[in-house]
């Protein structure tokens, strides 16, 4: 499990949260923190955290001071910003910080997912360890920018594009056009489809399974478990 601490100084919208988090699968909120001075005492507190959804506006610092402060004590704990604030110094900075991710308020159940799930996707693409050729680096950053969904050409619907791309994340390995359409209930032809988009934009990558007989079967992988 990912160990997620929630920092909020709302203690509601923390709690909202939080809910969010605990209903993606794979992640486990350890703690809630309502101010800086809590939210470093968790990091302190919680050795086998991995992840901290970070708010920017807190009463006794800001969310950047935060996380200056867990680097100079060593800390080296993922952070994706979770915060109203817009100005590009702040996501300038947050960045320079080391951040990997920066959602905006207000936002819905599928945008924090959206996050959390690019993150996960990182995890897995880490895990391997060793070196890396310039493809894996590709995958290693492709990962950070996979919890935005491309741009969808007239026609195209984005919960359609996000149940299709959920079900490559979830699988354990290649997936067929028909595999996806058994998963997600929509039809082969939608399917391939929407598919073939996330292929051309550099979201899955396509492979081809050769039978005993006739044309070879496409399948196709979420691009940073490839």
């Amino acid at each position: 499990m990912i160990e997620v601490l929630v920092v909020d100084d709302d203690t509601r919208v923390a709690r909202v949260n939080a809910a969010y988090v605990e209903k993606v699968a794979g992640f486990h909120v350890a703690g809630e923190a309502h101010s800086a001075a809590e939210a470093l005492r968790q990091v302190e507190a919680l050795p086998q955290l991995d992840l901290v959804l970070l708010d920017h506006y807190l009463p006794d610092e800001t969310g950047l001071a935060v996380v200056q402060e867990m680097r100079r004590r060593g800390h080296q704990t993922d952070v994706i910003m979770v915060t109203a604030a817009r100005d590009v110094s702040t996501v300038q900075a947050a960045m320079r910080h080391g951040a990997l991710q920066y959602l905006v308020k207000p936002f819905a159940f599928a945008g924090l997912r959206a996050k959390l799930e690019a993150y996960a996707a990182l995890r897995r693409t880490l895990d391997g360890g060793g070196e890396a050729e310039q493809a894996e680096v590709d995958r290693i950053f492709g990962a950070l920018s996979a919890g935005s969904e491309p741009n969808l050409p007239k026609g195209h619907s984005p919960t359609t594009a996000q149940a299709v791309r959920q079900a490559l994340l979830s699988a354990e390995g290649p997936l067929s056009a028909q595999e996806i359409a058994d998963r997600t209930g929509l039809s082969r032809q939608t399917a391939q489809r929407y598919l073939k988009l996330l292929e051309r934009t550099g979201r899955a990558t396509l492979s081809l399974r050769y039978g005993d007989a006739g044309r070879p079967e496409h399948r196709y992988v979420w691009a940073t478990r490839a």
